[in-house]
């Protein structure tokens, strides 16, 4: 069966660990899903530091457009951040009958309605649980293992730098204003 071709909005801190995550497992990955993933195109602006990060194993372009565009590109992960360029890039992926994959919690506070309906209107998928509770696994539990229950509302720490500051606040023994100059 033929690989899902990806294709990354940004190669930054994020955009950089989740390419080399997706290579280093790929075959993992294809084993568990029955078809393998490659990352064929990564859009950023810096393309010197974009096709460093890549190896030279994709193709890398700086404007992000040709990224969702691309005919042959069926997921599109945004990891630019932000809610301007990041809500348009994404809304036209979603047109082009792309599946998306973002960690963008700005992005999903801003135009989560939106870009939900028209995802489904479009019969795409939107998959965001990398920009809910630091990345903790939640969503997918609370949306099939506990359907039948009513949650009114979930408490705890509810991203990585939240837990990172207090992490290190209990570990070092630092006070917060150390640790959010961090």
């Amino acid at each position: 069966m033929k690989p899902i071709k990806v294709g990354l909005l940004g190669i930054g801190t994020v955009g950089g660990g989740t390419f080399d995550v997706l290579k280093r497992n790929q075959e993992e990955i294809r084993r568990r899903a029955g078809r393998g993933i490659e990352i064929v195109m990564v859009a950023d602006l810096n393309t010197a530091r974009a096709t460093e990060l890549t190896h030279g194993q994709c193709e890398v372009v700086d404007d992000a457009n040709l990224v969702v565009n691309h005919p042959d590109i069926d997921i599109v992960v945004e990891l630019i951040g932000g809610y301007g360029i990041a809500r348009e890039l994404v809304l036209k992926a979603i047109a082009n009958g792309k599946h998306v994959v973002t960690a963008n919690k700005a992005l999903l506070a801003i135009h989560g309605t939106e870009i939900f309906r028209a995802a489904q209107d479009k019969g795409v998928m939107v998959a965001f649980e990398a920009a809910v509770a630091g990345g903790i696994p939640i969503i997918k539990a609370l949306r099939e293992g506990l359907s039948a229950n009513r949650i009114e509302w979930v408490a705890g720490i509810i991203n990585g730098t939240t837990n990172f500051i207090l992490s290190e606040m209990r570990d070092k023994g630092l006070d917060f204003d150390t640790v959010l100059k961090e």
